[in-house]
């Protein structure tokens, strides 16, 4: 039974896209909540929303802060948003006594070469890896790399900064401009431990797949598999469309859920949402990371159960103790595209947005970035243009309506400033 003034604490960053997804499933189900943002410090209070001041990559301070809290305000379950709040959200439950994942987990999840360490010390496979500070001279260990190779920054997340290298000058090529993206002062304020550090890891080939799931005390419950049409080869991995139900045989979805099983079980892995990217290549699946989380930016508006509810309101009711069965995805195929950014520049706005939700199958278009901002594509970007969601009958037909749709979108991007 919990107590009538009890919260569940919400953590995320104040550039988090799925927060206000959160905020209407809890309302939905009356959930109080409490937020717990990486806002200014400095202010008291500015959004009035009598949020928790937190440094995500102070872990333990901030967790520290979360327990002071509860002693004046009793806090029954913690849900983070994003990879950068999983420690802190762990560390203060293991604090408060409720249900989660073991602080190291959360550390490993966030850690790309701690994480290639676990699973491969449980006896699963993994391309053979290292780790490279940017400080160093990468040239004497380039003989021992596994080209092609992919170039990662560890504390990075969404693709940001992963480039593939077939060769000993494009290593030094990718080297050089993850560097610089590092050490940009947008970057340099995250202060992450591992900021100047990078993974290297053989390049697996094959489609790539995203699973979502829920760990219930170490029984994964899988919420759906998302293919990834578009081919990710490189030399940069923006994703771009996930749709589902997933058109693998059976067969090959099942080995897919084994490998993430096998996965969250050697990074001891065991309570709350998961979500999980898998290769798929002749020789079987292999596991690119577990993330301790739930799928990020708006695409969660994609997963839907028969029940009628989302994705974030099973994330919800799961954590405050509701039940949550049956746990079966709708009838109806569903599908996101992430519109890419095409080119560095000024967003002036977008053209077509009503002839693109026309096409059959759409149901809507978020337009994320904001006029007469800066955009950056990946690699050294960390954001998209915004969001098309679509449902049909068929995967082929979500698949075929959404890259109609963003062939009906015409953005303009400039170099500067429009004149008015």
């Amino acid at each position: 039974m919990k107590n009538a003034d009890a919260k569940l604490l919400l953590l995320s960053t104040t550039s988090s896209y799925e927060t206000r997804l959160f905020v209407e499933a809890a309302e939905r189900l009356s959930i109080p909540l409490l937020f717990g943002t990486d806002r200014c410090h400095r202010l008291d209070d500015p959004w009035q929303d009598g949020a928790l001041p937190l440094r995500f990559e102070e872990p333990e301070a901030s967790a520290g802060v979360i327990v002071e809290q509860s002693r004046t305000q009793s806090i029954q379950a913690i849900v983070p948003l994003g990879d950068r709040a999983v420690r802190t959200a762990a560390l203060a439950c293991q604090a408060l006594g409720l249900s989660h994942n073991p602080p190291s987990a959360a550390e490993a999840c966030r850690n790309k070469f701690i994480a290639r360490q676990r699973l491969q010390a449980a006896g699963l496979w993994v391309p053979p890896f290292a780790r490279f500070s940017i400080y160093e001279d990468p040239r004497p260990r380039l003989d021992e790399m596994p080209f092609p190779c992919v170039l990662k920054p560890l504390s990075l997340s969404a693709s940001q900064g992963v480039i593939r290298a077939n060769g000993p000058e494009e290593f030094l090529a990718a080297f050089e401009r993850i560097a610089r993206l590092l050490r940009q002062p947008d970057i340099q304020v995250l202060r992450e431990e591992t900021l100047g550090e990078l993974l290297v890891e053989g390049f697996i080939p094959g489609p790539e797949f995203a699973l979502e799931g829920l760990l219930d005390h170490g029984r994964l419950r899988v919420l759906v598999l998302f293919d990834k049409p578009d081919p990710l080869e490189g030399p940069y991995f923006e994703e771009t469309l996930y749709v589902t139900p997933s058109r693998l045989p059976e067969a090959k979805q099942r080995e897919i859920i084994g490998a993430v099983e096998a996965a969250a079980k050697a990074l001891t892995l065991c309570h709350g949402p998961i979500h999980a990217e898998v290769r798929l290549p002749a020789d079987g699946p292999r596991v690119l990371e577990v993330a301790a989380r739930a799928i990020g930016g708006l695409c969660s508006r994609a997963v839907r159960f028969q029940t009628g509810i989302s994705l974030p309101e099973l994330i919800l009711r799961h954590a405050w103790g509701l039940p949550i069965e049956p746990v079966v995805r709708e009838d109806a195929a569903a599908g996101v595209m992430m519109i890419p950014i095409p080119q560095a520049g000024i967003f002036h706005g977008v053209e077509g947005l009503e002839e693109a939700r026309q096409v059959p199958g759409i149901e809507d278009i978020a337009i994320t970035a904001k006029p007469a901002h800066p955009i950056v594509p990946l690699p050294e970007g960390a954001s998209y243009l915004g969001f098309i969601f679509a449902r049909d009958s068929s995967s082929e037909a979500v698949e075929r309506a959404l890259r109609e749709a963003h062939g009906r979108l015409r953005f303009r991007i400039g170099p500067e400033l429009p004149v008015v």
